[in-house]
């Protein structure tokens, strides 16, 4: 099992940059790619970024690609989404992931571990 614990949400204006965090405990943290979604409400809940056990493959989602950095530190078993140039359409829960799958994943079905979410709000 393996618990994860976001934080780092808030509330920012349009353009300005929010730093998630996600806390990993249980099993060994460095086993598992780790990824992030949002979920605004009405939507369904959507790819952000995805890193690999190493750290050394990431994967964004498209409407994120320049703005958002995804990183790991498996010394501290915790996943981070450096988000800049946030837009109000990105106002959702942000939650992260773990899967024991091989691999960077990019779908929700793939992830078997879930953290509680973070409320991320970006005023216009």
């Amino acid at each position: 099992q393996v618990q994860l614990v976001e934080s780092g949400g808030g509330l920012v204006q349009a353009g300005g940059s929010l730093r998630l965090s996600c806390a990993a405990s249980g099993r060994i943290f460095s086993w598992y790619a780790m990824g992030w979604f949002r979920q605004a409400p009405g939507e369904e809940r959507g790819f952000v970024a995805a890193i690999g056990w190493g750290g050394g493959t990431t994967y964004y989602a498209d409407s994120v690609k320049g703005r958002f950095t995804i990183s790991r530190d498996n010394a501290k078993n915790t996943v981070f989404l450096q988000m800049n140039t946030l837009k109000p359409e990105e106002t959702a829960v942000y939650y992260c992931a773990a899967t024991s799958g091989i691999g960077v994943r990019t779908t929700s079905d793939t992830y078997n571990y879930w953290g509680q979410g973070t409320q991320v709000t970006v005023s216009s």
